[in-house]
């Protein structure tokens, strides 16, 4: 056998051609030639439960089979490996290669039906490992398809520092690494009767007993071994909590860089940006709880998340249940156990300014239960029919800067894509595109302080409302009631030659001069000719 060094030189040397999905014979061809070299082919072809009884000789099996095993994986294409990553043998690895490649572009070769039963052995495994995930912990940290990423890639793409594996090789992040180191030694160092690698140390082993539930919170294959992954976690980790405090108690050091400050409150709130939260929470038991007893974890967050919340005249308000990372935790203040889900309308609903037109008026929601909640009310008169009432929508007060589109759309991402969350903001989102067509609804919504509009102009904010929900599939609906109620409204006789007389004659200053002057002009004919016929 060659010597350790050896071993890897052949790897070094002879690997770098990468099986990528086609050319398998060829491919094969080196491998095989690769494995008789190093005395491993024998060992490819072996089942490890054929081995022999003796331990001695199963503990040398077992070495040569992981080498073996290791070339084929060094040997595939990322997208190759993940075919065979559950693959536990070498043998295993190779037949599923040959049975899926093997013969792609000649004559199909026979499969042996020991390859046929440890294909079907290891798919089965495989599903039942993924099953025990999906039970135990489902994904919650995806990269956002593109069929949302393409419409506006920076609502998704950090602009300051990298939290977690998916944006780590990203190169325009690099140069904030030394910020995230700097961020965990202060952190660290608010520790006094506590060395450093005392508090890592603690910090660490935390992590890696959790490392595989931390592995499962992530949608598809994390490339990084669990050391690297848990060195990962708890930088990361160090470095939010750190942030986070600074923010808290008013730290000077965490205004010198106001660029730095703002954006990267922005990138923790990115749904491929995050890290587990029960990551936060072993990091924060091993550090801020142990020199600030009185701050909770949920605490230093939503002190935060109100800088960045949308809903700003609401206060964010805990809950009981666990949440998957950050951005989830902000999500849950807004989920409404009671909030009752329904189908979409059928018809086209009217803007704000059709309702404007038809009586309906418009007024900021205050000290409600849900902070999303949109309700009608009407004043009528016990004497007058009901299709003579005035209802008025009561709505959530919207504040839109540059970033709230990238709040909204990664919320609404994390909806699209986990399981058992509520689709509020989704729900909201598709409400106010129904309300909004153009900025003469946005001017109507400012006016009645239902939104605040910091971005611009109202061409602008009108745009970004229309552009959240573009490409996402509606699933339910929380404001079917209020919506049917309102096209009641709307479509009623009164309601509706109301909004034909204020579109007709009130929607500018002429057309109401004009109105005057004919129902003046009437009035004068009439008195004449009532004179005229009936002289006094």
């Amino acid at each position: 056998m060659l010597s350790n060094s050896s071993t890897l030189h052949v790897t070094k040397q002879e690997i770098p051609v990468f099986f990528k999905g086609d050319s398998f014979e060829l491919w094969s061809i080196k491998m095989k030639t690769l494995f008789k070299s190093e005395g491993l082919w024998d060992i490819v072809q072996t089942d490890y439960a054929e081995a022999s009884d003796d331990k001695i000789r199963q503990k040398d099996f077992q070495t040569q089979d992981a080498k073996a095993l290791l070339f084929i994986q060094q040997a595939v294409d990322k997208s190759i490996f993940s075919r065979i990553a559950a693959a536990t043998s070498a043998k295993q690895a190779w037949s599923l290669l040959k049975t899926m490649y093997q013969g792609s572009k000649q004559e199909l070769k026979p499969v042996e039906d020991m390859d046929v039963d440890i294909n079907v052995q290891s798919l089965l495994d495989f599903a039942k490992r993924k099953e025990d995930q999906i039970k135990h912990t489902a994904p919650s940290i995806y990269m956002v398809p593109s069929t949302l990423r393409d419409q506006n890639v920076s609502s998704f793409t950090p602009r300051m520092v990298s939290i977690g594996p998916l944006h780590r090789e990203d190169e325009n992040l690099q140069a904030n690494e030394g910020e995230k180191a700097t961020h965990m030694l202060s952190l660290l160092n608010r520790l006094p009767n506590f060395t450093p690698e005392v508090i890592l140390q603690a910090c660490f082993r935390k992590v890696i007993s959790s490392i595989h539930t931390i592995r499962s919170c992530y949608a598809g294959t994390i490339t990084y071994n669990n050391m690297e992954l848990a060195n990962m976690m708890v930088m990361d980790g160090c470095f939010i909590l750190e942030f986070l405090y600074r923010s808290r108690i008013n730290d000077p050091s965490q205004f010198e860089n106001k660029m730095f400050l703002q954006f990267t409150m922005y990138d923790l709130l990115l749904l491929e940006n995050q890290i587990p939260f029960l990551v936060l929470e072993d990091i924060f038991e091993c550090t801020i709880s142990k020199f600030d007893r009185r701050t909770s974890l949920i605490s230093v967050i939503h002190e935060a998340l109100r800088q960045v919340n949308p809903f700003k005249t609401h206060k964010l308000k805990s809950t009981n249940t666990t949440p998957h990372h950050m951005l989830g935790l902000l999500h849950e203040c807004y989920v409404y156990d009671k909030a009752v889900s329904s189908e979409f309308p059928n018809s086209r609903f009217p803007s704000v300014v059709e309702l404007d037109r038809a009586g309906v008026n418009f007024m900021p929601l205050r000290d409600a239960d849900w902070p999303l909640m949109m309700e009608v009310k009407s004043r009528r008169l016990p004497c007058i029919s009901c299709s003579w009432g005035k209802p008025s929508l009561i709505m959530p007060v919207l504040d839109i800067d540059d970033f709230t589109g990238l709040v909204l759309k990664n919320l609404i991402a994390y909806e699209l894509y986990s399981k058992n969350i509520s689709p509020c903001i989704t729900s909201y989102a598709i409400a106010m595109d129904m309300l909004i067509d153009t900025e003469e609804d946005i001017a109507k919504l400012v006016e009645s302080k239902v939104l605040v509009n910091h971005i611009g102009t109202n061409q602008e904010a009108a745009d970004m409302i229309n552009s959240i929900c573009k490409e996402v599939a509606w699933r339910d609906f929380f404001y079917f009631k209020q919506w049917t109620e309102l096209n009641r409204h709307y479509n009623s006789y009164w309601s509706r030659n109301l909004a034909w007389l204020r579109r007709t004659y009130f929607n500018n200053p002429w057309n109401f001069i004009a109105l005057l002057a004919a129902s003046a002009l009437f009035i004068l004919t009439f008195l004449q000719t009532f004179y005229t016929i009936n002289p006094v």
